[in-house]
């Protein structure tokens, strides 16, 4: 991976399946088999997402199969039976559909799937045109990046620019994406700002600061 991934379309699956509203429940299931997915965009028109259908929209079918669950159990599960006795995608989706935009940064993709609680979100364009799939493993990709890369984005967008100096006062280590800066530097009400910035950066995984004032005179 070159260069820190910002935005979810660094990451992002361009080459997607989806479905339309009249596919039928093999169907869906078969191409969610064929293409390792757990969940299909289901769209309109000109690849205009209306909604998704995943595992759990598919499940129902299964756990209904042997008969209706009692009656209080029905009450609660209006949702699921009505599902399980679906036959085509528009039976069968969650609509309208959550998704996210291309341009949208990674921690916003990150925060729509917890609070939604999904793995996949359709990425679209401004008018609602399928553009691809994001999933948690694609924004796990920033933690592939090297410690080499990560410390090169710290040193050149956050240290030169806080901590002037040649050569600088601060030194970066990155081990297994965490990042340790020491040193002296002259402003220490600076160190918080560092703090903030360095946890920002695409692949970290945390930071340390050994970051002391400048020395005394007479200290040794």
């Amino acid at each position: 991976m070159h260069g820190s991934p910002h935005i979810v379309s660094d990451v992002m699956t361009h080459t997607v399946a989806a479905i339309g509203r009249g596919a039928g429940f093999k169907e869906i299931v078969q191409l969610m088999e064929q293409w390792q997915v757990s969940a299909l965009p289901v769209v309109e028109g000109e690849s205009r997402v209306i909604g998704v259908v995943s595992e759990a929209d598919l499940l129902p079918k299964e756990e209904f199969r042997d008969g209706d669950p009692d009656r209080d159990t029905q009450l609660r599960r209006l949702n699921d039976l009505a599902k399980a006795g679906g036959l085509t995608a528009e039976e069968l989706m969650t609509s309208p559909a959550i998704t996210v935009r291309a341009n949208a940064p990674l921690a916003q993709a990150a925060r729509i799937m917890a609070h939604a609680k999904v793995k996949r979100l359709p990425v679209v364009d401004e008018t609602g045109g399928l553009e691809g799939v994001v999933s948690r493993g694609d924004l796990l990709k920033v933690f592939l990046r090297s410690d080499e890369d990560i410390a090169e984005e710290v040193r050149r967008e956050i240290v030169s620019y806080l901590f002037h100096g040649s050569p600088s006062p601060v030194r970066i280590e990155v081990r297994g994406g965490v990042v340790t800066l020491t040193g002296r530097v002259r402003d220490t009400a600076l160190v918080p700002v560092a703090a903030r910035l360095v946890r920002a950066v695409e692949g970290v995984v945390d930071v340390g600061f050994d970051l002391t004032g400048p020395e005394r005179t007479g200290e040794r």
